[in-house]
């Protein structure tokens, strides 16, 4: 597990990320660095349910295969992405974040956690 919390430490980092949190394909918890008041258990599930869906759609309608979800909040986003066919990493971020450099350093984080699951 530290070696996975070390890819979210890193993640977390970045100006503009408050929180990241992978989570197995079944909505379990691997391991997060969520904000304070965040539910660990319901953010996974919620995570895997919403790539799952996300993946459904894709298929659905023919756009290949699902690289990202991202949501927009009042307060911010939450970006959604598919680790091999293995996990789900959330990341949270605050509405001022750019998304340019959010998905730069998830594209880093993702390569990473590929290589060691």
């Amino acid at each position: 597990m530290a070696k996975y919390e070390a890819v979210l430490n890193e993640l977390v980092k970045v100006t503009g990320i408050e929180g990241a949190s992978l989570v197995s394909m079944d909505g379990l918890p691997i391991s997060s660095i969520l904000p304070p008041g965040a539910e660990e258990d319901k953010v996974a599930a919620m995570s895997a349910a919403l790539l799952s869906l996300g993946e459904k759609v894709v298929e659905e309608l023919k756009k290949g295969k699902l690289e990202q979800i991202t949501i927009k909040g009042d307060h911010g986003y939450i970006v959604i992405t598919g680790i091999k066919e293995d996990a789900v990493l959330t990341t949270l971020t605050s509405e001022e974040a750019k998304l340019g450099l959010i998905y730069m350093e998830i594209k880093k984080a993702k390569e990473k956690l590929e290589s060691i699951l």
